[in-house]
């Protein structure tokens, strides 16, 4: 009979080592028992314990000698009553949630369903005991919210195909860290990378009997642990040692790293899914069921099941993540994956709810980057603009009406709004328009490349008949659909591509950059490649577009010198009836109400307190227009039309402004100096 390990401590969730044994706690309080399972490398069971007792829900139990490296799961009694929320079944080995490094995968086999008898222990995916870092955090850059480029990149999809990369970290957090990567992210002016979810996932079954992944990794099973197979396996490394060490290298060269993280629901998805974790530690705890039908869970996640954080023990382990992240794994912040699912409460949506109070009060995780993804498709998902000062969300409202402006003939006043720093969304207790997180593309959608070069998406290597993604993605071919030796073609597309990024990169707001978008990585028309781990997502470095990388880089290195360009206050009437922003048509006097509908053409005089004025001239008609320029000596300092490096020259007279292009320009100090830039 399995002997019974000595009392334990609640006071610390996992297992966590003392110097002389570790100690186990798991929250199960509707368990009747919980018996910790010992494993060796080769996965051969060793020994198995009752846990010591049950306090307060949480059972626990001290081994003495044990020590970091020990591998282990449970196995937890009790009812298997669906129709009353509970799916215990000792049957299914189960990964401890609190695990620091999970060691195994799940590979899709039926014997994890939950209602079998199949025995998991063999194949379930385990947990190994790490020595938690005493370390403070490494030295952060903290760059501010004003100074804030953030790149959106997957730690595989950024170096799997880089020729500078050694071929044994590609792929790999070690080789995000190679100095040519940081090079890349520096030279480019950058502030912080926003990695694609990194915690231990377990992909869909139904992908993993199609030869598939979920590449992106939106399907966590351990909130604590780094994703094993982003680590390169280099001798006398860990997961957790290669990511830190990852994290060290980014911030010794000023940069941050920010996580996108899922805590709205688990890898185990429906009452159909696998058992893997929570749904057998204690189902009716960790989830939220169906009120009608327990036995069912909501699913405003589209995946299947959702946390539930109305429960304080749940909402605990959510924050014990987000903490072990910024204290253990140093880094900067988070984009919280639907996190509309977070902030619901017993009401809805509440940017009050228990989740949203708790990360607001915490010294710790108040002071990092917080950015949402506003929506869940939930009754009442998508809110935009609702949440709290403090936090950042991403704009698909910026995204979709400068979209329709360069691509589908969208108006004057649309475009106007979302430069501006979409005040009708975020203009309301104190935010700032550094709340919007703007952005043209993301990994969820089209490339830039793509969405000049393709009308349709093309989606038919997911396996799902071309219905999954997003069905409009208001983008234009440009008259031929994919790839074309069109010379015109190509020459109309890259200048949609680069107008483009100059309204993002000059916009107010806190611009995110999609990786691969700066070397015109395409994905073949794919706007849903969240199973793709091929070519198809890795960004292909020998065929990199160098003339719009540069390009970008300027327009970052503009942005970064001119604080015009990166105003983080709201634009404002000045005494005497100035304006700090001025709406003017191509002829030079201000817009008039018919216009901001009707009009392609625009000029934008953007001031700044003590400094140098920008103007921007902007066409987005199919035809080349004479712009009048306001009073003064103005500084031509890039075109948009081209790519390559442009010589600063004194403007006199009407600029002609080709079409789909936009020319900054700068006031000329009194001194008349035409400094480089």
């Amino acid at each position: 009979m399995p002997g019974r390990l000595a009392a334990g401590s609640i006071a610390a969730l996992g297992a966590c080592w003392d110097g002389a044994g570790v100690n186990f706690a798991l929250v199960a309080p509707n368990a009747q028992d919980v018996v910790l399972c010992l494993f060796d490398e080769d996965g051969k069971e060793t020994g198995r314990h009752h846990m010591a007792g049950c306090e307060n829900g949480v059972w626990h139990g001290y081994l003495p000698d044990a020590a970091p490296g020990a591998i282990y799961a449970y196995r937890v009694h009790g009812e298997y009553a669906p129709q009353r929320g509970h799916r215990f079944n000792p049957a299914k080995l189960l990964l401890d949630p609190y695990a620091r490094e999970v060691v195994g995968a799940y590979r899709g086999q039926d014997a994890f369903l939950g209602d079998r008898a199949d025995d998991t222990g063999a194949i379930a995916p385990k947990a190994r005991v790490v020595r938690d870092s005493r370390s403070h955090r490494s030295d952060a850059p903290r760059i501010s919210l004003g100074d804030t480029v953030l790149y959106e990149a997957h730690v595989k999809g950024m170096t799997r195909l880089h020729p500078a990369v050694p071929e044994a970290l590609r792929g790999s957090y070690a080789g995000l860290a190679h100095p040519a990567v940081l090079d890349h992210l520096c030279q480019l002016g950058v502030t912080a990378i926003n990695l694609l979810p990194v915690h231990a996932r377990a992909d869909e079954a139904r992908l993993l009997k199609s030869g598939l992944t979920n590449y992106w990794g939106y399907n966590s099973i351990g909130f604590f642990a780094p994703e094993p197979r982003y680590w390169s396996g280099r001798q006398g490394s860990s997961p957790v040692s290669e990511f830190r060490d990852m994290v060290t290298a980014f911030h010794a060269r000023g940069l941050e790293v920010i996580l996108d993280v899922v805590y709205n629901h688990t890898a185990e998805s429906d009452e159909l899914g696998p058992t893997l974790s929570l749904r057998g530690i204690d189902n009716a705890l960790y989830y939220r069921l169906d009120p009608d039908d327990p036995a069912r869970y909501e699913n405003w996640a589209g995946c299947g099941n959702v946390l539930n954080l109305m429960q304080p023990r749940v909402l605990q382990m959510v924050m014990d993540s987000l903490r072990y992240w910024v204290q253990q794994m140093h880094v900067d912040g988070f984009r919280f994956d639907l996190a509309t699912i977070l902030a619901r409460d017993a009401h809805g949506f509440h940017a009050c709810s228990p989740f949203m109070a708790a990360i607001g009060q915490d010294p710790v995780l108040s002071q990092v980057k917080l950015i949402a993804e506003p929506w869940d498709i939930g009754h009442g998902g998508y809110q935009l603009g609702r949440f709290p000062p403090g936090w950042l969300e991403w704009n698909d409202r910026y995204r979709d009406d400068m979209r329709r402006f360069w691509l589908r003939g969208g108006s004057l006043g649309d475009y106007a709004r979302r430069f501006a720093g979409s005040s009708d969304l975020f203009r309301h207790d104190h935010r700032l328009p550094l709340s919007t997180v703007n952005f043209m593309t993301s990994h969820d959608g089209f490339t830039l490349h793509d969405l000049v070069s393709y009308r349709h998406k093309h989606n038919q290597a997911n396996g799902e008949g071309n219905r999954d993604g997003h069905h409009e993605n208001l983008s234009t071919n440009c008259g031929v659909e994919g790839e074309t030796p069109d010379l015109d073609v190509n020459r109309l597309r890259g200048a949609l591509k680069r107008a483009m990024l100059a309204t993002l990169l000059f916009s107010q707001g806190t611009p995110m950059l999609l990786a691969g978008d700066e070397i015109g990585h395409s994905q073949r028309g794919n706007n849903n490649a969240y199973c793709q781990d091929n070519e198809t997502t890795w960004l292909d470095w020998q065929k990199a577009d160098t003339g719009l990388c540069d390009y970008v880089a300027r327009l970052i290195r503009l942005r970064a010198e001119l604080p015009a360009l990166r105003h983080d206050v709201w634009h404002e009437e000045q005494a005497g009836g100035a304006v700090d922003i001025a709406w003017l048509a191509a002829d030079g006097p201000p817009l008039q109400a018919a216009q901001w509908e009707h009009e392609k053409r625009m000029a934008i005089r953007l001031d700044e307190l003590g400094g140098r004025s920008c103007l921007l001239l902007v066409n987005a008609s199919a035809s080349a227009c004479d712009f009048r320029l306001p009073a003064g000596k103005w500084q031509w300092l890039l075109c948009s039309a081209d790519a390559g490096e442009q010589c600063a020259r004194l403007l006199d007279g009407p600029v002609c402004v080709i079409a789909n292009t936009v020319v900054l320009a700068v006031s000329m100090r009194d001194d008349g100096d035409a400094g480089r830039h």
